[in-house]
């Protein structure tokens, strides 16, 4: 029923993308400025609030706690959990972004800062950072944590819906458990339908760069079926040949690119740039994470900031499912660890060194960059890499690492939307990822021709809200059964010791 009812609602909206794109896009758009006019400051809450959380799981006494059976060891080793988690997570992102956002924010920085300054840099990077550390990554730990728990630990299904069971019993298996599985095929969709369609353009962007490959719809339609034929090759073989071993690749690439870019370029001023950004970024965490400016025009908050915590909470369902599937048999607190910290700690090495070389070659070598990026997006990344010695290598390796990151995001995305729409199954059926997969890159190549692949992503980040209120649910839900764990525990640990005390008085 998930999957027929699921289908025919995804097939509406991009039946009202193809004929009626503008309608769309205007509709959506008014939603999204509604809510984030009336709901900005819910967003800023809930995010900070996941990032509290998780890090209390980690630290308490709950830390100790497995996903799993208390004998039950990890299923993949630390590089490919990692490798796995991060390429489903944001991989693709990071390559996009990472020299044009900080590019951005250097001309338009926040809260009214003169652009094209000193303080603008230091304020591009550090909001690079926010947007990109600790707070996206919250929110895939908690709802992958708590899907983990449930699945592994305590046996249940493994549905965005199961979470509910301590909060709702047996209704997670009527129409309320429904209704979340099926928002969560709607965000996931849509998102990875519309990020496959903006990764066809920058891919595009990169051959156009370095070949001469015409930036055209006609071979962007061609990227979308060579890149589909390639993910559903990988999710036929399943969970353990194709993402895993893409995903080493990607890991593999990313490092080695960061190294060549890092020690060809200027080294110790990019290590200067993540030092100084790491260290404004934690003094001013708290003030950022809350921060919504209700005198003054908070324009730029609302176009990035609640942009990105409503981007993040759609992706949620895919990202948290799928890092779910891959952790079983972690502590919570190498969960959380592995899943917050170190990718953390990745994106901001990341977005030093490109980001930080972008600025570079714009403040103190006098280039443009700034203009570069602005009249194109998609070449953002490879303008900036031509400035260094061997830049046309650099530029390839780019180029490829952006097409694994997408195969292995797309990957993910069959394998999560085929247990969501198989009741939770470890491992859906071939046929159904195959269906999920082809359904993603139709979408993707009938709303890049009709216009109407912005309208699809804004739909997505508006389904957002009632997901984050559902997280805030799976958050008391997680709660309440470690609570009810741990009691239960120390009880057996005081009747195991009351047995033992009696078994000595005996001996005596």
């Amino acid at each position: 029923m998930v999957f027929a009812f699921s289908l025919f609602i995804i097939l509406l909206f991009v039946l009202w993308g193809v004929l009626w794109p503008d309608h769309l896009n205007e509709t959506a758009n008014t939603l999204l400025s509604v809510i984030i006019e009336k709901f900005g400051w819910f967003y800023l809450l809930v995010t900070f609030g996941f990032l509290l959380f998780a890090l209390y799981l980690a630290f308490s006494k709950y830390g100790s706690i497995r996903l799993g059976p208390d004998d039950q060891e990890p299923e993949y080793s630390d590089f490919t959990w990692f490798a796995m988690l991060f390429s489903a997570g944001m991989g693709i992102g990071l390559v996009f972004w990472g020299v044009a956002e900080p590019m951005y924010h250097y001309v338009d920085p926040p809260f009214g800062a003169e652009g094209k300054t000193a303080e603008a840099a230091r304020l591009a990077m550090r909001y690079a950072f926010f947007h990109w550390g600790l707070h996206p990554w919250a929110i895939y730990t908690v709802i992958a944590l708590a899907i983990a728990y449930f699945q592994f630990r305590k046996g249940t299904g493994g549905l965005i819906s199961a979470t509910f069971r301590p909060l709702l019993g047996e209704r997670v298996n009527g129409p309320l458990g429904k209704a979340i599985d099926l928002l969560a095929i709607f965000a996931t969709t849509f998102g990875v339908a519309t990020s496959l369609g903006l990764g066809a353009l920058q891919i595009n962007g990169g051959l156009s760069h370095l070949a001469g490959i015409p930036n055209q719809l006609a071979t962007q339609l061609l990227i979308i079926l060579v890149l589909t034929v390639m993910y559903i090759a990988s999710a036929t073989t399943g969970l353990n040949k194709g993402i895993k071993i893409l995903s080493n690749v990607n890991m593999a690439i990313a490092v080695g690119l960061l190294l060549v870019v890092l020690f060809v370029g200027p080294t110790s001023f990019l290590l200067e740039v993540f030092t100084t950004t790491l260290g404004g970024y934690l003094q001013n965490l708290i003030s950022m994470s809350l921060r919504m400016a209700p005198f003054t025009d908070r324009s730029w908050l609302a176009n990035w900031t609640l942009f990105y915590w409503a981007w993040w909470i759609a992706w949620a369902p895919f990202v948290g499912l799928f890092i779910a599937r891959i952790s079983k048999g972690r502590t919570i607190r190498e969960f959380v660890i592995g899943a917050l910290i170190a990718p953390s700690m990745f994106s901001f090495l990341w977005f030093s060194v490109f980001g930080g070389l972008a600025l570079k070659l714009e403040i103190v070598d006098g280039l443009n960059i700034a203009q570069a990026v602005q009249e194109d997006l998609t070449s953002a990344l490879f303008v900036t890499l031509e400035h260094l010695p061997f830049g046309s290598i650099a530029a390839a390796l780019a180029t490829v690492l952006i097409i694994t990151f997408f195969v292995t995001s797309a990957d993910s995305a069959t394998y999560v939307l085929g247990m969501l729409s198989s009741n939770g199954r470890l491992n859906p059926a071939r046929r159904v990822r195959v269906t999920w997969g082809i359904l993603q890159s139709a979408i993707a190549a009938v709303l890049l021709i009709s216009g109407g692949l912005k309208a699809l992503q804004t739909a997505s980040i508006v389904v957002a809200l009632p997901f984050a209120a559902i997280l805030v649910g799976v958050c008391a839900s997680v709660w309440k059964s470690l609570a009810q764990e741990h009691r239960e525990r120390v009880l057996r640990e005081r009747e195991r010791q009351k047995k033992l005390e009696q078994l000595l008085y005996l001996r005596e």
